[in-house]
């Protein structure tokens, strides 16, 4: 049996770490998802709490942020990365913010190959197909338990 990679999710303060964040965030939506630079970025990431994922050796591997009104986006991981449960601590760590926050009700527009990941976690479909920077999307939501 092969152990998994070792990595940390913690939060991330935009203003500290915006580098780090910008580092994964560029390399998985404008270079590999050919997401507009102009649509990436947004005054959101300066009032949103932020999470990090880190390698042992503190290289970013993975992103996400919770903006106030209880919204999950820019969630991203390395393709290195993917399958190794990254994506899953990176959720369930906004989640706990988003617990800690009192928010009751999270959603989040989840690209469409993405559907079942976050079913996983619980998220449910309750809108149409929809196109966000020319990738097919659609919004999902969850009830928090107090």
């Amino acid at each position: 049996m092969t152990t998994p990679p070792a990595f940390i999710v913690r939060p991330a303060g935009w203003h500290l770490s915006h580098r780090a964040l910008h580092a994964v965030r560029r390399t998985v939506f404008i270079k590999e998802q050919n997401v507009p630079e102009a649509e990436e970025w947004d005054d959101n990431d300066e009032h949103s709490r932020h999470v990090l994922a880190l390698t042992v050796y503190g290289e970013p591997i993975g992103t996400g942020r919770l903006l106030p009104d209880g919204h999950i986006g820019r969630m991203a991981v390395l393709r290195e990365w993917r399958g190794m449960g990254v994506g899953s601590t990176i959720l369930s760590t906004l989640l706990e913010l988003a617990r800690q926050d009192g928010l009751r009700t999270i959603r989040l527009n989840a690209q469409t190959h993405a559907l079942d990941f976050y079913a996983r976690h619980g998220f449910t479909i309750v809108g149409d197909e929809f196109m966000e920077a020319g990738i097919p999307h659609r919004e999902m939501q969850i009830r928090l338990n107090p």
